[in-house]
């Protein structure tokens, strides 16, 4: 399972207090750690941003409104969403499903043992997605060599 990113506007509207935002940013600390989610720790005002354990974004967009609007009672709105890279195989398949790709991956090391990853793709994909773009994702995302192939 890969972790969500959520940025929400817990006060879009602008009407709470600093005060009220502080108390509201206290609870939210409670509650998502017994959700099993998180709040990163920083003072931006009436945006926050949430851990959320999940693959699809427009889960991780509901579950972080619904948090956010059982503790400020207000219309929360999300904002961009990103995923914490460990650099494992889920990512791979996670950056892979956001272009509307699957495939094969293969994890090897190699001659001084760093991690080279195979990622097998049909022909087809390759002629909707530019090979560089995936490539590109798939590198930044794991941290170490990658190789597309096709079948």
């Amino acid at each position: 399972m890969r972790t969500a990113v959520v940025r929400v506007n817990v006060d879009p509207t602008g009407v709470l207090t600093p005060e009220q935002l502080r108390e509201g940013i206290s609870v939210l600390l409670g509650l998502t750690r017994e959700t099993g989610a998180d709040v990163v720790e920083s003072d931006r005002g009436r945006d926050v941003q949430l851990l959320i354990a999940s693959d699809d974004v427009e889960v991780a967009k509901r579950a972080a409104i619904d948090l956010c609007s059982k503790v400020f009672n207000t219309g929360p709105v999300a904002g961009a969403v990103t995923f914490i890279s460990r650099g494992t195989d889920d990512d791979a398949h996670g950056v892979l499903s956001a272009f509307g790709l699957a495939g094969e991956i293969v994890r090897c090391a190699d001659a001084e043992g760093f991690d080279v990853v195979y990622v097998t793709l049909r022909e087809a994909d390759l002629e909707r997605i530019p090979e560089s773009r995936i490539h590109t994702a798939l590198e930044a995302s794991l941290n170490c060599e990658v190789h597309i192939r096709t079948r």
